[in-house]
C-alpha cells in the first residue's frame, strides 16, 4: 500500500508538474490533521513519511519539567469575514521541530483502524487544498514572468465592464480602460494581447491583459521582424492613439540594415501583419534621429516640412510646410501634430510658409544682427528674410529689387502666385481643404502642439 501512494504521488507529478516533495509535504499534513481527529490523539505530533518505502509514523514531542514549546515565529491570523473576532480562535502554533533532538521525538503507536470517516475526509479535504495551493502558485510564477510578453487567447465573455480571455491554463480579463474604442470582442473569437499585470488571489492568479497599451506594437513588431528579435533594429520610442494611428521611431544598431526598410517588409507585408492584428490601425515607421531638427520632420510624415527651426533650451520647434501641406502635417483634430509631439517630446509649432513670411516681414520680428544692425526687411522666394543689413535710414539692403513693394511669396509645389495680402490676413485655402483642418486652421495660419517634459501632448 505504501508503494502504490509513491507511485501515485509520481503520477500526479508528471501530470501537474507538481513537485513531489510538496505532494509528500501536504499529505503528511493531511494525516496529521487525520490523526488529531482520532480519539486520545497526543497534542504534540507529527508525521513522517519516508521518502524511499513510503513507511508513514506519527512521532510525539515529549517535554522535560519545566521545559517551554519551541514555536516558530508567524504573522498576525486574519479573522475570516463573519466572524466574531471575540469568538476567533486563532491556529495552534507550529512547533520548531529542530530545536530538539531524537531524545525528545518518541514515536507513536497509531493503526489504520482509529482513522474514522471524518478523519479520513479531513485528510482528503487537506491534500486537494494543498494541491489546488501548488497549482495556483505555479500558475503565478509562470505568468508574473511573462509581463509584457504578447498572449494568444480566446475570448469567453464580454459585456460593458470587461472581458474574459482564455489562455488555456487560465482565464485572464481584459478590462474597459485597456480595450480599444470601438473594437468589438465577439465570443469565441481569437486575439492577441499583451500582459500588463499579474496579480496574485485566493481564486488563483489574475492576469490582466492590455489591447491598447504602447508595449503591444514594440511586441507585435518583434514577432513579425526577425531583425528587431535578433537585436539588429531597436524601436527606441512609440506614440499610440489606440484604433486610429500610431508612430513608432526605430534605428539600426548595425551598419548596412535599413531599419525602416526591415520593419515594413518586402511590399509591406511585415506592417501589413500588425496593422491588420490591430484591425486596421494606421502605423507610421520613423527613423531615429540624434539631430533634433531632421528627427521632428521626419516625425510630421507624411507631410512635407521645409524647414524647422529648433530651440535646445526650450525644447521647443518652429516647423514650416507649405501652405498645402499644412492640414496634412496637424492631422485629423490635430492627431499627427499631437502623435508628432509625443513621440520626439518637443513641443510643436506648425505654420505655412505665407504665415511666416507675414510674421516675418512685421516689425515685431524684425531682429537685429551683430553690433545693432537691423536685417532687411525683404522677403525671399523661399519665405525666408534676407539675411543682409539694413542701408542706414531704410529698412532694405542694398540689393536691387528689395526695397520695391512684394507679393506674397509664391505657393509650394509650382502653384501660380498669390495676389498680395495684409500681414493679418488668412493662409492662402488649400486646393482641397480637409473639412478638420478647417476648423483647426487660425487666423494667423498657425497650430501649436504642446507637449511636456513627460512627453504628455497638452490640449490645443
Amino acid at each position: 500500500m505504501n508503494r502504490e501512494i509513491i507511485e501515485a504521488i509520481k503520477q500526479i507529478e508528471r501530470e501537474k508538474g507538481i513537485n513531489s516533495e510538496t505532494l509528500l509535504v501536504a499529505l503528511e499534513d493531511a494525516l496529521l490533521a487525520a490523526y488529531r481527529k482520532t480519539p486520545g490523539a497526543v497534542e504534540w505530533a507529527r508525521v513522517d513519511i519516508d521518502r524511499d518505502t513510503g513507511e508513514m509514523q506519527v512521532n510525539q514531542l515529549v517535554l522535560a519539567e519545566g521545559q517551554e514549546l519551541v514555536t516558530l515565529p508567524r504573522p498576525e491570523p486574519e479573522i475570516p469575514e463573519g466572524v466574531d473576532p471575540e469568538e476567533f480562535e486563532p491556529p495552534p502554533p507550529d512547533i520548531d521541530w529542530s530545536a530538539y533532538g531524537p531524545d525528545a521525538i518518541r514515536p507513536v503507536s497509531v493503526t489504520t483502524d482509529n482513522f474514522g470517516r471524518i478523519a479520513a475526509q479531513t485528510a482528503k479535504q487537506v491534500i486537494l487544498q494543498r494541491i489546488r495551493e501548488a497549482e495556483r502558485e505555479m500558475m503565478y510564477d509562470e505568468y508574473v514572468d511573462r509581463v509584457g510578453e504578447v498572449v494568444n487567447g480566446i475570448i469567453q465573455q464580454s459585456d460593458h465592464r470587461y472581458t474574459l480571455v482564455d489562455l488555456g491554463r487560465v482565464e485572464a480579463l481584459l478590462p474597459a480602460s485597456e480595450q480599444v474604442p470601438g473594437e468589438r470582442y465577439d465570443h469565441g473569437a481569437r486575439i492577441k494581447a499583451v500582459i500588463v499585470d499579474v496579480r496574485s488571489s485566493n481564486k488563483g492568479p489574475q492576469v490582466i491583459l492590455s489591447r491598447r497599451s504602447d508595449e503591444i506594437i514594440k511586441r507585435l513588431f518583434e514577432l513579425e521582424v526577425p531583425e528587431i528579435a535578433d537585436g539588429l533594429v531597436e524601436i527606441r520610442n512609440v506614440a499610440r492613439e489606440a484604433g486610429w494611428r500610431s508612430k513608432i521611431a526605430v534605428i539600426s544598431n548595425v551598419q548596412g540594415v535599413d531599419p525602416v526598410g526591415a520593419c515594413v517588409g518586402p511590399r509591406g507585408s511585415r506592417v501589413r501583419m500588425v496593422v491588420s492584428e490591430l484591425r486596421g490601425e494606421k502605423i507610421d515607421i520613423i527613423p531615429f534621429n540624434d539631430e533634433p531638427a531632421r528627427y521632428v520632420a521626419k516625425a510630421l510624415s507624411p507631410a512635407r516640412v521645409r524647414e524647422v527651426l529648433v530651440d535646445d533650451e526650450a525644447r521647443q520647434a518652429v516647423v514650416i510646410v507649405p501652405d498645402d501641406q499644412l492640414s496634412l502635417a496637424i492631422g485629423k483634430e490635430g492627431m499627427n501634430a499631437r502623435l508628432a509631439a509625443r513621440l520626439t517630446g518637443w513641443r510643436i509649432d506648425i505654420k505655412s510658409e505665407s504665415t511666416f513670411a507675414a510674421e516675418e516681414g512685421g516689425d515685431e520680428f524684425s531682429d537685429e544682427l551683430e553690433g545693432g544692425v537691423q536685417r532687411c526687411a525683404h522677403i525671399l522666394q523661399n519665405g525666408r528674410r534676407c539675411p543682409n543689413a539694413v542701408v542706414p535710414g531704410t529698412r532694405y539692403c542694398a540689393l536691387p529689387g528689395h526695397d520695391q513693394p512684394q507679393a506674397a511669396p509664391p505657393a509650394a509645389d509650382g502653384d501660380a502666385p498669390e495676389p498680395e495680402a495684409a500681414p493679418e490676413a488668412d493662409a492662402a485655402p488649400e486646393a482641397e481643404p480637409a473639412p478638420e483642418a478647417e476648423a483647426l486652421e487660425a487666423p494667423a495660419g498657425e497650430v501649436v502642439a504642446e507637449v511636456a517634459a513627460d512627453g504628455e501632448a497638452a490640449d490645443e
